[in-house]
């Protein structure tokens, strides 16, 4: 059988579902399946998922994903994962039982911790091994927090009954029957342990943070045969080809393989990452430091800005505040109106991302007035979206000395046209929308065909990258100034808002 009568199949475990995409050798989807799964909030500021539950989600929708594409395993040449970062969670490496639940990216309750460690000046040298900032966003106080909370957790870990991981390591894990268990480098270089320039779990930061080495996973490569599933019938024997964190998979996804060129991602957050190639660049401006991927022994890097509250403001106007029914409801209010009336939303409901990186920021809507309608308030929440970014990416220039020639665009709230038009304004640069805006997932199928031959090399993989859309500015750049000006006031008065006093 050519690879042209196979296909990749592409699980895409996310913060808010799990998703399993089949796509072709011309990287076209054959097949979606998609199931959301509960969110947790014990206290304020937490964020927990039930582990069972992504398993048996996304198991479910690989069954639906293999039965819509009437397809059988034969078909398959591999699978290749892509997950939501930095979600930690520990399990027991006997009965393969989770110690608790999954501490989630966005979970708050490790801020102290990371102040006391600020404090204590650790952030230099954490920054220096790693590209990160010291913030709960990353796993490594999540971790430390789960063995100092769970009874007899450090103790059973040192001894290795239990196994850490992110998400992509508890779903390797349980696709090959708790055979393997490993970590790609992109997703280790977001864990606060991993020497991002040695590609190794660094003893620096696991003495600084008392994590035991024996329950630490293997760091692999973003584009491998990790082992082969044996615990889905409609997958058994396939080679598991590939993992990739979400951001990662997107950029390789969208073809970004030249240094200088980035994507944002539209999806619960919004991550802005541009390749800066073989060599680690340090942000001068708060931004982060990462892997992008590596393949064979070639690893390659990027600069990163996370927006912790994206796509995610449309879930909360309509899940708590009952604005609105869905998202494309949303748009429509939103286009009735030529802009927010000077009423701004700053969606720090988790806190604030890069540049910031305030965890006791708190959600603010300001500029009210008695005129404010419920319009002009899902304008203002499309907008903040827009904002966030174009104050990641404006950063990512100075940084990296690279002027921005375009902006590749995907996940779910890129189907906005409205938003992505005044993205393109506010950057005063043309925003492109591909064909296919699914490319965390097209990432991770890359990846996964590259390891296995399914397609031979990068070049062939940039001629399935098409435009679907070129958004181009139409706003003066005066008045995009204005707006963007009152943007950071607004953003001033959500900062510190929970922080402690002196």
């Amino acid at each position: 059988m050519t690879t042209e009568q196979k296909y990749i199949l592409a699980i895409d475990q996310g913060t808010t579902s799990s998703r399993t995409i089949i796509f072709n050798h011309d990287a076209e989807i054959v097949a979606v399946a998609q199931q959301e799964f509960q969110q947790l909030y014990p206290n304020p500021g937490w964020v927990e998922h039930d582990p069972a539950e992504i398993w048996s989600s996304q198991k479910a929708t690989i069954a639906e994903a293999m039965q819509k594409a009437k397809i059988d395993k034969s078909r398959v040449a591999a699978v290749g994962i892509t997950n939501q970062r930095e979600t930690t969670l520990i399990w027991d490496r006997d009965t393969g039982k989770p110690i608790h639940n999954a501490i989630v990216w966005q979970d708050r309750r490790t801020a102290d911790f990371c102040s006391q460690l600020k404090k204590d000046q650790h952030e230099d040298m954490i920054r220096e091994k790693t590209g990160l900032c010291l913030d709960p966003y990353f796993s490594g106080t999540k971790l430390r927090w789960l063995l100092d909370n769970v009874e007899g957790a450090q103790q059973r870990a040192k001894d290795g009954k239990l196994c850490f991981g992110t998400i992509d390591s508890w779903l390797l894990w349980q696709l090959t029957g708790r055979k393997v268990h490993a970590t790609d480098l992109s997703n280790a270089s977001r864990t606060l342990l991993c020497n991002i320039k040695s590609g190794n779990w660094d003893p620096d930061l696991l003495q600084l943070l008392d994590i035991p080495e024996a329950m630490l996973p293997e760091i692999r490569s973003c584009s491998e045969v990790y082992g082969t599933v044996n615990t889905i019938p409609e997958l058994s024997g396939i080679p598991v080809a590939a993992m990739a964190g979400d951001q990662q998979a997107a950029l390789f996804g969208q073809a970004c393989f030249e240094p200088g060129m980035v994507k944002n991602t539209y999806g619960t957050g919004c991550f802005t990452l541009m390749n800066t190639g073989e060599k680690p660049i340090p942000s001068q401006n708060n931004l982060l430091t990462t892997v992008a991927w590596r393949i064979g022994n070639h690893t390659e890097y990027a600069l990163e800005g996370s927006v912790f509250i994206g796509g995610a403001v449309v879930q909360w106007l309509r899940d708590e505040l009952k604005l609105v029914q869905d998202a494309e409801e949303l748009n429509k209010l939103a286009a009735m109106v030529d802009d927010a009336g000077g009423t701004y939303l700053v969606p720090a409901f988790t806190g604030l991302g890069a540049p910031h990186w305030d965890p006791y920021a708190r959600g603010t809507i300001i500029g009210l007035t008695r005129g404010t309608n419920r319009a002009q308030l899902c304008r203002a929440a499309l907008d903040s979206i827009a904002y966030q970014s174009a104050d990641l990416i404006q950063i990512m220039e100075k940084d990296s000395g690279i002027k921005l020639r375009e902006l590749r665009v995907d996940g779910g709230a890129a189907r906005s046209n409205l938003l992505l038009q005044f993205q393109a304004d506010l950057l005063q640069t043309p925003v492109i929308r591909p064909q296919c805006i699914e490319t965390t997932a097209l990432g991770a199928a890359y990846l996964a065909g590259l390891a296995v031959g399914f397609w031979d090399d990068r070049e062939r993989i940039s001629k399935n990258w098409t435009s679907d859309l070129t958004f181009k500015p139409t706003r003066s750049p005066q008045q995009i100034s204005e707006w963007h000006a009152g943007w950071k006031k607004a953003v001033k008065r959500s900062l510190d808002w929970l922080k402690p006093e002196d």
